[in-house]
C-alpha cells in the first residue's frame, strides 16, 4: 500500500493498536452489554505463509522417436476437437440469441445452461426466462428444481412475484418434488415485494406439509424481508412463532436484526437484542455482529460510543475485517475528526490491510465534504495508480466536491475522464452532477444533464426534479420551476414496497 501524503497523523490511538497480551476484563469501563474475554491474544491480520521449499527436480527417461510422433498426432487431434467445440459453442451462443433455426433442439448443454447462470446471475430476468424455455425445447432436457429454485430466487429480487408462482407451478406440473428450499424462495419472492399476505400464507402451508416445515433460514429471510419495508410488528410475530416451533434464531437472524434495528435508529432495541444475543450459547456474536453495532452508532454520530463497543469486541477476541476499517473510517470522516481518520489509515497500511474501492471513496468523500481538494484529488490519483477501478460512488464524490468549491472546469474534467472509460453510470450520479450544476447557476448544463441522461437510457425521477425546481427557486426563475412542476406531476407514484434488496 503506497503511503498517503499529507497531514496524516503517524500514530494510530491506543483503541487500534493491537495488544501483545491476552486483554484484560478487570480494567475495562462496564456500559451497554459485556462480552466474553478470549482465552488468547488476537491473531495477526495476516497469518505468515508456510514455508516455500524448492521441488526436487526427477530426471524423466528419454523418450523414443515412436513416442514423440504419437503424442505430435495426438496434439493435432486435440486440437482440431477444441476447435469444434468452440464453433459449436459460438454457434449455439448465436442460436440462443436470436432463439431461431431448426437445429435449436440440439443445443450443446453446457452453453445454455452457463448462458442462463449468465442471465440469472445480472438479474436479467427476461432474458433469463427466454433461455429457461429454449433449454426446455432440448432433447436432453430432464426437469430440475435446482433450476427452478435459482429462478425463483432471482424472480424475487426483480420484485416479480406472479412469474415466481407462475414457475413455482411449472416446476410442480412437470414432477419435480417440492422441498423446504422450493418453498423458501417462492416465500422470498412474496415477502420482497411487499406480499405479506401471501407470504404468511404460504408459511402456514410449509407447517401443514410433510418434510417442508419452516427451519431458521426461512424464518431469517422472511424478517430481513420485514425489516426493509419496516414491518417491525410482524418481526416480533415471527419470532414468538419461531419460538412456539421450537426454532431457535441463529447468529445470521441476530445480525439482520441488529443491522436493521441500527439503520432505524432503533438503539434500545439494539441493545437489548445483542444482551440476549450473549445469553445465547448457540450463537455467538461474530465480526458482522462487530459491524452493524458500530455501523448503528457511528453513523448516528455517537463515535465514542462506537469505539467503546469496538474495544469490547476486541477484548472477546472478533478480529475486525476491512469492511471494520471502513466503517471507521466512514464514522469519523462524517465527525469530520479527520486525526483519527488518518490514524486509522495509517493503522490499515502498517498491517497490510489492502485498501478496496469502498475505502478509497470513503475517504474521497470525507476530503470533499471538509473541502480539501487537494487530499481529496491525490486519493483519487492513488487509487487509480494502486489499479482500482473508480465507480459511481467515486465520481459521486468527485462532482459533489467540486459543486461546492465551484469548480466547473474540474466537473468537465471528471465527465471527460468518464466518457474514456466503461463506466457503468445511474440516476445517482445524474442527480449529483444536477445539483453541481444548480449550486453553480450553470443552467444551460443543468438542462443538459437531462439529454446526457436520455442517451444513456437513465429516465429521471422526483429528486432529479425536485433538484432542479430548488436551484430555479434560489434564483427566482418561477416560469421554469412551473414547467419542472409539471413533468413531477406526470411522474407515477412510486411503490413503497419496493425497496433495495
Amino acid at each position: 500500500m503506497t503511503s498517503v501524503a499529507g497531514p496524516l497523523n503517524p500514530f494510530p490511538p491506543p483503541q487500534l493498536r493491537r495488544p501483545s497480551s491476552p486483554p484484560s476484563t478487570t480494567h475495562h469501563r462496564q456500559h451497554l452489554f459485556t462480552l466474553p474475554t478470549s482465552s488468547s491474544s488476537p491473531q495477526s491480520p495476516r497469518n505468515a505463509p508456510p514455508a516455500w521449499r524448492p521441488k526436487t527436480r526427477t530426471t524423466k527417461p528419454a523418450k523414443t522417436a515412436e513416442e514423440e510422433r504419437k503424442e505430435e498426432v495426438n496434439r493435432k487431434i486435440a486440437s482440431k476437437k477444441a476447435i469444434s467445440v468452440i464453433l459449436r459453442r459460438e454457434a449455439t451462443k448465436a442460436v440462443i440469441e436470436k432463439k431461431k433455426g431448426i437445429s435449436s433442439r440440439r443445443l450443446l448443454p453446457r452453453t445454455v445452461l452457463e448462458a442462463l447462470h449468465e442471465r440469472i446471475t445480472a438479474l436479467r430476468w427476461e432474458s433469463a426466462l427466454t433461455v429457461f424455455d429454449l433449454l426446455r425445447e432440448q432433447l436432453w432436457y430432464r426437469p430440475f428444481a435446482g433450476v427452478y429454485i435459482k429462478l425463483i430466487v432471482m424472480l424475487g429480487k426483480c420484485k416479480q412475484p406472479e412469474k415466481a408462482h407462475e414457475l413455482f407451478q411449472l416446476m410442480i406440473d412437470e414432477g419435480c418434488d417440492v422441498s423446504r428450499e422450493t418453498f423458501t424462495a417462492l416465500l422470498s419472492s412474496y415477502s420482497r415485494s411487499g406480499l405479506f399476505d401471501e407470504a404468511f400464507s404460504l408459511l402456514e402451508e410449509m407447517k401443514n406439509t410433510h418434510d417442508c416445515r419452516p427451519d431458521v433460514q426461512t424464518y431469517s429471510i422472511l424478517v430481513k424481508s420485514c425489516l426493509q419495508l419496516f414491518a417491525f410488528d410482524k418481526v416480533q410475530v415471527l419470532l414468538s412463532d419461531m419460538e412456539s416451533q421450537g426454532i431457535k434464531p441463529n447468529t445470521v437472524t441476530y445480525n439482520t436484526l441488529i443491522d436493521a434495528y441500527g439503520k432505524a435508529e432503533m438503539y434500545a432495541e439494539l441493545e437489548s437484542l445483542l444482551a440476549k444475543m450473549l445469553m445465547r450459547h448457540h450463537c455467538q456474536p461474530d465480526a458482522w455482529t462487530m459491524n452493524s453495532t458500530m455501523r448503528a452508532f457511528g453513523s448516528s454520530g455517537q463515535i465514542e460510543l462506537m469505539e467503546k463497543c469496538y474495544e469490547k469486541f476486541l477484548a472477546a477476541g472478533i478480529q475486525p475485517t476491512i469492511r471494520t476499517f471502513n466503517i471507521l473510517l466512514d464514522s469519523y470522516g462524517k465527525s469530520e475528526n479527520f486525526g483519527k481518520m488518518s490514524a486509522v489509515m495509517e493503522y490499515m497500511q502498517r498491517y497490510h490491510y489492502s485498501w478496496t474501492s469502498v475505502t478509497y471513496n470513503v475517504v474521497i468523500d470525507a476530503f470533499g465534504k471538509a473541502g480539501d481538494l487537494k487530499q481529496m484529488e491525490y486519493l483519487f490519483r492513488l487509487m487509480q495508480s494502486e489499479r482500482i477501478k473508480p465507480n459511481c460512488v467515486t465520481f459521486c464524490s468527485l462532482v459533489r466536491a467540486y459543486g461546492r468549491a465551484n469548480k466547473a472546469e474540474k466537473i468537465e474534467a471528471v465527465l471527460r475522464f468518464i466518457k474514456n472509460s466503461d463506466v457503468m453510470l445511474d440516476r445517482v450520479f445524474f442527480n449529483c452532477l444536477m445539483d453541481a450544476y444548480g449550486r453553480m447557476e450553470r443552467f444551460d448544463e443543468m438542462k443538459e444533464v437531462l439529454g446526457f441522461m436520455e442517451r444513456k437510457g437513465c429516465e429521471p425521477d422526483r429528486i432529479t426534479y425536485r433538484t432542479m425546481i430548488n436551484a430555479y427557486s434560489s434564483a427566482g426563475m418561477n416560469r421554469n420551476v412551473k414547467e419542472v412542476k409539471q413533468l413531477l406531476r406526470s411522474l407515477p407514484r412510486p411503490n413503497p414496497y419496493i425497496v433495495k434488496s
